[in-house]
């Protein structure tokens, strides 16, 4: 942060240019929380051939959220021929690309196929391939979808007499402190913080501890954000979106 900002400045002061700032976008991840079956029907009929792909069975979360997604074809029978069943598996990988809630990637979910139908001239592998989609879209909003968000494990130091502003500027972006030792004059914080709220500590806490404080950071796990900033998030990407569509 601290070389970026001497970029912007000598940008401005020797090219006269003027820059716009923005937070760094944070990779952000959405996964489900429970089981919820689906039974999807695509259906489309237009003056040629037509389209027909119907697929059931159900979506549930893996043993941890960062798991890969998992295809699991249960089907007994033909149902649905080998070559669509992998059309399916497409649909469905190319779905999690995209989650339902912010348009993050999918992670932690498993998608199961125990039944489904097809049709002697209308199937094929584009009707199964959005079939699989529209299951899973279908069974998502059902599944408890959940944003998950990054976060990093944190360790300050400073001069012990800043203890207190060390701390507060750590409660302040919302982390978690797990440990906190002095060690000859120097205190030493452990803590959890979201890295989307990680975005500017390096000023504070250089403005705060006059220079002598320093931390670092690296990544630990994503995990669920709170109800509050998963809708504050859900909103800001649904404005963004309206506006996008606008220009």
């Amino acid at each position: 942060e601290l070389h970026l900002q001497i970029y912007v400045e000598r940008i401005r002061r020797e090219y006269g240019v003027d820059c716009e700032l923005g937070a760094p976008r944070v990779n952000f991840r959405e996964t489900v929380t429970r089981k919820a079956t689906f039974d999807y029907l695509h259906k489309k009929q237009s003056g040629g051939q037509g389209q027909f792909g119907r697929i059931m069975g159900y979506i549930e979360p893996t043993e941890t959220v960062m798991d890969p997604i998992q295809f699991e074809n249960l089907m007994i029978g033909n149902a649905i021929s080998p070559s669509w069943m992998a059309a399916v598996e497409k649909g469905f990988h190319e779905a999690c690309q995209e989650g339902p809630l912010i348009d993050h990637q999918v992670s932690g979910c498993r998608f199961v196929v125990n039944d489904g139908a097809s049709h002697a001239v209308d199937s094929s592998e584009l009707a199964f391939k959005l079939a699989a989609k529209g299951a899973f879209r279908q069974a998502a909003q059902a599944a408890g979808p959940v944003i998950l968000e990054p976060i990093m494990s944190v360790e300050v130091s400073a001069p012990e007499e800043f203890q207190g502003v060390c701390v507060s500027a750590i409660n302040k972006r919302k982390g978690v402190i797990e440990n906190s030792e002095v060690q000859h004059g120097t205190v030493i914080i452990n803590c959890g913080v979201p890295l989307a709220n990680m975005f500017g500590f390096s000023t504070e806490l250089r403005s705060s501890t006059q220079g002598k404080g320093e931390f670092t950071m690296e990544y630990r796990e994503h995990s669920p954000v709170m109800p509050n900033v998963q809708q504050e998030l859900m909103a800001a990407h649904a404005a963004a979106k309206a506006a996008k569509a606008k220009a």
